[in-house]
């Protein structure tokens, strides 16, 4: 059985496939993940995905339009599209969703309803009740961290789900392409990096936000994100090992 090999953007330490990639590892996916922004020539993106089978963008604090002050995020947005060209099978995480939806000429603001954080269900769309990724999970629980949403959506983009606001929390692009606002890789211990061990003054305080019973409801809620972890990493890897239907085929 040939071995899949996977490129991951990982936008920043704190920000690891978590587990996604432990998933992933054990279904035998090859990953290949990179850390542009560090100096080492061999955590450079490659120009093109050639010798990948699927490509999945992680999440980070930086925003989508920060290519200025994040030189890697034009080459991750150049990986995608040639993804969706190509339909190879590809997942966007957080800001790796709305990389996503940028690349494909969508647009990316403030979440006009403050930052969210914690757990909170999805509800799926008629559309995502039937997709290979998503099917089943309406009113899941879910790890939130965020402060931007996809404020339009690219034309061919299809809303699989949506937030209690009704922000867009998942959508496909073309066959093999998804993108998800919230952290299906992310548990305790990667959320308690995000919020209740980082210095106070680098959290968002405007919108009233209490971190510690944040970080207090992912860990009473482990187990439930944790299988919805696992179940979108073995859907993800089937897609990735099947080949694409092709219309009339």
């Amino acid at each position: 059985m040939a071995t899949h090999r996977v490129l991951v953007v990982q936008h920043e330490d704190s920000c690891p496939p978590g587990w996604l990639g432990e998933r992933w590892a054990a279904t035998g996916l090859d990953l290949d993940v990179r850390h542009p922004y560090r100096p080492d020539a061999d955590q450079q993106l490659p120009d093109s995905l050639d010798e990948h089978d699927a490509l999945v963008v992680l999440g980070g604090e930086m925003g989508a339009g920060d290519d200025a002050d994040f030189a890697w995020l034009s080459p991750v947005k150049s990986l995608l599209r040639q993804a969706l060209s190509r339909d190879v099978p590809t997942l966007g995480v957080c800001l790796g969703h709305q990389l996503l939806a940028v690349a494909a000429g969508g647009e990316v603001r403030r979440n006009p309803h403050g930052h969210a954080t914690g757990v909170t269900p999805i509800r799926l769309t008629g559309e995502g009740a039937g997709d290979p990724l998503l099917e089943d999970l309406d009113r899941r629980p879910v790890v939130q961290w965020n402060d931007d949403v996809v404020v339009r959506m690219p034309a061919a983009a299809t809303l699989l789900a949506e937030a209690p606001d009704g922000s867009p929390q998942a959508v496909r692009i073309g066959p093999r392409a998804w993108g998800v606002q919230f952290h299906p890789e992310a548990g305790p211990q990667i959320f308690d990096a995000w919020t209740v061990d980082k210095p106070s003054a680098n959290l968002p305080r405007a919108d009233g936000i209490d971190v510690a019973a944040a970080a207090d409801d992912v860990r009473a809620a482990e187990g439930e994100l944790r299988a919805l972890g696992d179940l979108l990493a073995d859907r993800f890897a089937a897609i990735v090992g099947a080949p694409l239907a092709r219309q009339g085929s």
